[in-house]
């Protein structure tokens, strides 16, 4: 009978420069790596990455890292892998499992064999602002399209709404809609009584969509403004801690998004997102994947489970180069394109 058992590594990810959102700047970032052997493969090691993140993960509570290590000596205990059920208020256990066990069974970063994984073709992927002064954002957005960026994805909500503006007009004035792509992520920042002007004034710039105007929970005003609003409205934050396929069905017929936004460490694990997929399309919502400042080993993860689905847009995978001392692995962004590299080793 195969057996499995677990160690944990931790690891703190530094930024190469401070990372700020409308709730606030990261400077580090504590992850977990799990490495998962078992007794038919004792010579391989499968590695999947634990990233919750503070104040915004369901999962990342002060007890996050006894819940983990009693999760880890469990397996150990017993020799089995937990079941999805147990997992799922555990979104960042679960992805790192499910990622884990992928690695350990395929032997390779090549999680599944795709175009992607055989370094056939890249996924396209937008190039993320973010937030800053005025000056720092516009000499990253510049950066941005002289790296041939044509998706442009900008955080919102820190600085003078008009200065925001004026960073879009800015891109506007010298790239049309067909040549530039531009969504704008409010995390939050706008109350429910001034949003529907301010998506008003964003739309005027030809944007694709904002993502979660509003703070989460706020049900009634969130389908007051994807019904009303002339920018359509992606959910992300909205999505965290609804765990079961009745929730999400719920969720979605209430709210009736334009897109929905998956970070699998976030919204399930790979499962998990699959299942919101699988809703959202049953009911014509669009979605895209994004990652959820993971290192380089969950970056990879999420991409290699990306190409198996049917990509229609740019995905936001393109946080791999935010850390100074992230992990070395067979990923690169070549202009606007995320590529893997299956002849690389680390």
């Amino acid at each position: 009978m195969n057996r499995y058992s677990i160690a944990i590594r931790p690891y703190r990810l530094i930024f190469h420069q401070p990372a700020g959102t409308s709730r606030g700047v990261y400077t580090t970032r504590d992850v977990y790596y799990l490495y998962l052997s078992s007794t038919s493969r004792p010579e391989d090691v499968g590695i999947g990455e634990c990233a919750p993140l503070p104040d915004l993960s369901c999962d990342a509570t002060p007890d996050y890292l006894e819940i983990l290590r009693r999760i880890c000596l469990d397996v150990n205990r017993k020799g089995t892998l937990p079941s999805d059920e147990l997992l799922r208020p555990y979104p960042s256990i679960r992805f790192a499992l499910e990622t884990a066990q992928r690695h350990l069974e395929r032997g390779s970063w090549a999680l599944w064999d795709t175009d992607f994984s055989r370094g056939e073709s890249g996924i396209p992927i937008n190039g993320l602002i973010w937030m800053g002064d005025r000056t720092t954002m516009l000499k990253r957005i510049e950066e941005k399209i002289r790296q041939g960026f044509r998706c442009i994805k900008m955080k919102i909500g820190a600085i003078d709404f008009d200065e925001e503006l004026s960073l879009l007009r800015h891109i506007r004035r010298h790239f049309s809609a067909k040549e530039i792509e531009l969504r704008v992520d409010a995390n939050g920042a706008f109350s429910p009584e001034l949003a529907l002007d301010l998506l008003s004034r964003l739309h005027e710039l030809e944007l694709h969509s904002i993502e979660q105007p509003i703070g989460s929970g706020q049900w009634e005003e969130m389908a007051r403004l994807t019904s009303l609003s002339p920018l359509p409205i992606a959910l992300d934050e909205e999505l965290i801690g609804h765990h079961t396929a009745e929730d999400k069905i719920h969720l979605l017929e209430q709210i009736a998004p334009q897109y929905i936004i998956l970070k699998p460490s976030l919204h399930g694990g790979l499962s998990g997102s699959d299942e919101w997929i699988n809703i959202a399309q049953q009911r014509g919502i669009g979605w895209w994947i994004t990652s959820a400042l993971e290192s380089n080993i969950g970056l990879n993860a999420i991409a290699q489970w990306s190409a198996c689905h049917q990509i229609s847009m740019p995905q936001g995978l393109g946080t791999g180069m935010l850390y100074r001392n992230n992990i070395q692995m067979p990923i690169s962004i070549v202009g606007d394109r995320l590529w893997y590299t299956p002849d690389l080793c680390i």
